[in-house]
């Protein structure tokens, strides 16, 4: 498992982001409610992420998340295509999140990852 990302990302509405910032934990959205873990992405996953996901909405935010706090609640599954996906079994608690911010796209469309600092 040491070759597996220790950052992941995690893409959420505004109402959603802030209730993590305000709230420090967020419990989840519906879909992850429904499907009893956290989706979160690896770097190289976040883009297909959002536009599979997310097409269309706006005032989106994106999260870096500290894997190493939640320690065994991460589990890193297989889902599309066979890639391995982090999934958070708990709550994410705000002390997990080292940055944050509203998502933006480079000039090729790529999501641009917020940045410590």
């Amino acid at each position: 498992m040491s070759d597996l990302p220790l950052v992941a990302y995690k893409v959420l509405t505004a109402e959603q982001m802030g209730a993590l910032e305000h709230g420090g934990v967020f419990a989840g959205a519906p879909i992850d409610l429904a499907d009893g873990y956290i989706h979160l992405s690896a770097a190289d996953q976040v883009t297909e992420t959002v536009d599979k996901h997310f097409a269309g909405q706006s005032n989106l935010h994106i999260a870096a998340v500290d894997l190493a706090v939640l320690g065994d609640a991460v589990k890193w599954e297989p889902s599309r295509g066979g890639q391995l996906f982090p999934h958070i079994y708990a709550a994410l608690p705000l002390n997990a999140v080292f940055a944050y911010g509203p998502l933006e796209r480079d000039a090729d469309g790529a999501v641009r990852l917020p940045v410590a600092g």
